[in-house]
């Protein structure tokens, strides 16, 4: 019974966070003049849409398995095709920006929600509790992590929207080493005792709780 809790407790924040993350992109990318996901089903709150097998389950799975000090995971990427965007340059990059800003509005709403937890009964709001504060930490995590200025990550699709032309060729010739690179770079540098990625990210994500407690009166 603790373990299906403890797998509720953190699979519903997930769940949310890797939904509307992704819808996020879609719904931005249609209202920018594309619409792919739309009609390839991904601009949808049903978690199936999105899930992937290998990033959402096996991966993180992996990493808790392991001990690794930061968890990585992905969903299937939300089809976008940048030539039909209205404004490709400047729209991509709103459609990259869209996936991290939802994750970070989900951490502000699930700070604002932790003041209702008192009005339930006293199990109940520990769970509440629990949940809502491992929201928060994936949301603000998760928006970090993909901002990293590696395609394909969010991140990187923002810098691929400013690089000029001579330089973008090149950088985006990166992509499809991304995700090995990422992940070699969360597993190599831990067998030594480093934590580059942690290192990296501890500090935003640390500087966004604390600034979205301070303006939802938690702190």
């Amino acid at each position: 019974m603790d373990l299906l809790l403890r797998i509720i407790t953190f699979g519903i924040p997930v769940l949310l966070a890797i939904t509307l993350h992704e819808a996020a992109h879609g719904y931005i990318a249609l209202r920018y003049g594309d619409d792919t996901a739309q009609r390839l089903g991904r601009v949808s709150l049903n978690p199936l849409k999105h899930i992937d097998t290998i990033g959402t389950i096996l991966i993180p799975g992996f990493l808790l398995l392991i001990g690794s000090p930061v968890l990585f995971g992905y969903a299937k990427p939300v089809p976008v095709n940048f030539s039909r965007l209205k404004n490709p340059r400047i729209d991509s990059i709103c459609v990259a920006v869209a996936g991290p800003a939802m994750n970070l509005l989900l951490a502000f709403i699930s700070l604002l929600l932790l003041h209702l937890v008192v009005f339930f009964p006293e199990g109940i709001e520990e769970i509440l509790k629990n949940m809502l504060t491992l929201s928060t930490l994936i949301n603000v995590t998760l928006a970090v992590f993909n901002m990293l200025p590696l395609l394909p990550l969010d991140g990187g699709r923002v810098v691929a929207g400013l690089l000029p032309p001579r330089l973008l060729v090149p950088y985006t010739r990166l992509e499809p080493y991304g995700i090995f690179i990422i992940l070699a770079v969360l597993l190599i540098p831990p067998l030594f005792g480093l934590n580059v990625i942690g290192w990296l990210i501890s500090h935003p994500i640390k500087l966004i709780i604390e600034l979205f407690s301070f303006l939802t009166g938690l702190s």
